[in-house]
């Protein structure tokens, strides 16, 4: 699991299409000082074991108000 509080911005020239997953969950987190957004990230049915948690993504306010911008930015 990783908590993002800040992004730097680099551009990716060579990219190449990833694979897709088979689910993504957006859970609205609270820790009663703090709140999230986390991103958890489910493998393919494909894998050894399917549908097994990958990644876990949280960001904070600060960090989630910034990727919102970038995305309207960008796209």
């Amino acid at each position: 699991m990783a908590t993002v509080r800040k992004f730097e911005v680099e551009r990716l020239d060579n990219a190449r299409p990833h694979d897709e997953v088979e689910l993504a969950v957006v859970r609205l987190v609270d820790c009663g000082r703090e709140k999230f957004i986390q991103i958890d990230t489910y493998g393919r049915e494909t894998r050894e074991v399917p549908r097994k948690l990958s990644q876990t993504t949280r960001l904070d306010k600060a960090a989630f108000e910034k990727l919102v911008e970038l995305g309207k930015q960008h796209f």
